[in-house]
């Protein structure tokens, strides 16, 4: 009997799929859950080593909204193995990837409520983002930003979404720091001008109602900027929220290797990742504290709230900086979003885990920075 045309395409399309598949996946596919045990048990009987089998993994459903879904399940970004050759190499990557942030801003400002002013603040370029609408108790609140990107994305207006969404959803005043980067700034270009700010603003502002955050570089510099603040006789912010913070910007932690691959953010650690943590060093070590905060002393921290995923490449680099914090007796919360990967709960206003993940952080700033 000849089979229905439906049927056909239907074959068709498996068995294209099936040869799409990855070798391994497809043999694995085809072995049975007792032959797969054994061959896995067999593969891990050595103390020191995990090895796991190559293998496919869907969308998580369940508690996670179909936006976050789509971007979860997203193709890997075109630059993720990005390996410029040269300054102006450099440039073109940043100036490229800046304009797509850029575009979506105004559209951003406009729905949620924030207007925008560029200005100086002890020498360094900085944004003021102002709610139009302050609930009573921010009125006499600022909070300090530092983007992310590497270290090296984020010039300009391309740093202001973390900030726009921190001010729209939280209802803060927010500076955000417009810091030097590589391939003409080097370390310890962004952390100079980081502290030029915080050193300003603290002189006629009240630290006990300010508030430093940033996600991934940013949050790396917002723990340096704690561990500097305390060794400069600064005043220290009464909390912190660094999101997925790079705090170890050196290829160490478990999901560096678990989560490569995994993570369709940032993907590995040998991609552009790896080669921007060299620019911005320039030779310096990786495990100076400034530069990689997880190596210094956390005792005396303000009360801190950070956030990551389940694929997050940077997981391990929050899931230590939280145990960090509390061994050393601070206030620490920790926020893990399923199925998310490096600092997805940021990338669009509209999905509702990124009002969530700010809410959450305005709560926790609202907690304890004085009125």
């Amino acid at each position: 009997m000849r089979k229905p045309h439906h049927a056909i395409v239907s074959i068709a399309i498996i068995t294209l799929a099936a040869m799409t598949l990855p070798t391994a996946v497809r043999a694995q596919a085809a072995l049975s859950y007792d032959e797969l045990a054994r061959n896995e048990a067999a593969a891990n009987t050595e103390n020191g080593k995990r090895v796991a089998p190559a293998k496919s993994i869907a969308n998580p459903s369940t508690d996670v909204s179909l936006d976050m879904q789509a971007m979860i399940g997203a193709p890997f970004p075109p630059h993720f193995n990005a390996d410029p050759k040269s300054p102006a190499e450099w440039k073109e990557l940043i100036d490229r990837r800046a304009k797509l942030a850029i575009a979506g801003i105004p559209a951003m400002k406009e729905k949620l409520g924030v207007r925008v002013e560029e200005t100086r603040i002890a020498g360094v370029h900085c944004f003021i983002v102002t709610p139009n609408k302050f609930p009573s108790e921010n009125r006499r609140r600022l909070l300090v930003h530092v983007h992310g990107g590497g270290y090296v994305f984020g010039p300009g207006e391309a740093a202001l979404p973390e900030a726009v969404m921190m001010a729209g959803f939280g209802g803060f005043k927010v500076i955000s720091v417009d810091y030097r980067m590589p391939p003409d700034f080097p370390y310890p270009a962004a952390m100079d001008d980081a502290m030029a700010v915080w050193k300003e603003v603290t002189r006629d502002h009240d630290s006990r109602r300010t508030a430093i955050f940033g996600t991934s570089t940013g949050g790396a510099m917002t723990l340096a900027m704690v561990l500097r603040a305390r060794d400069e006789k600064l005043p220290k912010p009464a909390a912190i929220a660094p999101g997925t913070p790079w705090s170890d910007i050196d290829k160490i932690g478990d999901t560096y290797a678990s989560n490569e691959w995994v993570d369709n953010v940032l993907v590995t650690w040998d991609g552009w990742l790896g080669r921007a943590a060299k620019l911005y060093a320039n030779g310096t070590d990786l495990k100076n504290p400034y530069i990689s905060p997880i190596y210094g002393d956390f005792k005396g921290f303000p009360p801190t709230i950070l956030t990551s995923g389940t694929r997050d490449l940077f997981l391990s680099n929050t899931v230590r900086t939280h145990r960090k914090l509390r061994r050393a007796g601070v206030i620490a919360d920790l926020n893990v979003y399923e199925g998310q990967s490096h600092a997805q709960y940021q990338f669009n206003i509209n999905v509702p885990e990124t009002k969530e993940a700010f809410t959450d952080i305005a709560k926790f700033f609202d907690r304890y920075l004085k009125e």
